[in-house]
């Protein structure tokens, strides 16, 4: 008797781990940097890469709370080629002619590519916005949530990092936020 609820407990926690892990899919399609370097040469579009870490807390309330929101990931899987980079992974990583390496220090070390995507500013959570032809790194540091992440989105995926001292000012007039609680003419939100 015993061994028929051992099974049947570990066949019922197989199911809930495997339902678990289903469940918890990011709507985000995730890809390697060398994936979306390659996909960028023969379509153009900006490259986003998540650095982040296996230890970072932020960098799971993250992926939690603001990749697997459904505005941003929409905007992350149209508008650019999502990259999910571990700045501890020891794989080496070629890109633009360069062997970029895994440099071990103290208990772990980093790599040489998240270095310099972060500006040696090793930040964890830091996403970077990469231009098409791998022009221009912009490093965003810190944890944000989905209504602020969003303009992050915007922002880069629409080129007003480009207009110079105007940028701001035509980017809060454009910008829509699908956050917005719409309000009636009583002045309340609508529910």
């Amino acid at each position: 008797m015993n061994i028929k609820i051992s099974v049947f407990v570990s066949i019922l926690f197989i199911n809930y781990n495997a339902f678990a892990q289903e469940g918890s899919a990011s709507p985000v399609k995730w890809m390697t940097f060398e994936q979306a370097v390659a996909k960028s040469k023969v379509e153009k579009r900006k490259i986003f890469i998540d650095v982040y870490t296996d230890w970072c807390g932020w960098c799971k309330v993250m992926d939690k709370n603001t990749f697997s929101d459904p505005a941003v990931a929409k905007l992350l899987n149209e508008n650019f080629y999502p990259v999910k980079f571990d700045a501890e992974q020891t794989a080496d990583v070629v890109f633009n002619g360069t062997t970029f390496k895994f440099v071990p220090y103290g208990n772990k070390g980093s790599h040489q590519l998240a270095a310099a995507l972060l500006n040696n500013q090793l930040s964890y959570p830091t996403v970077v916005f990469m231009e098409e032809d791998f022009s221009g790194v912009y490093p965003v540091q810190g944890y944000r949530k989905p209504e602020e992440f969003h303009q992050y989105l915007v922002y880069y995926g629409e080129n007003y990092h480009k207009l110079g001292e105007k940028a701001n000012s035509e980017f809060q007039k454009n910008y829509k936020s699908p956050y917005a609680v719409a309000v009636n003419k009583s002045g309340s939100g609508n529910e």
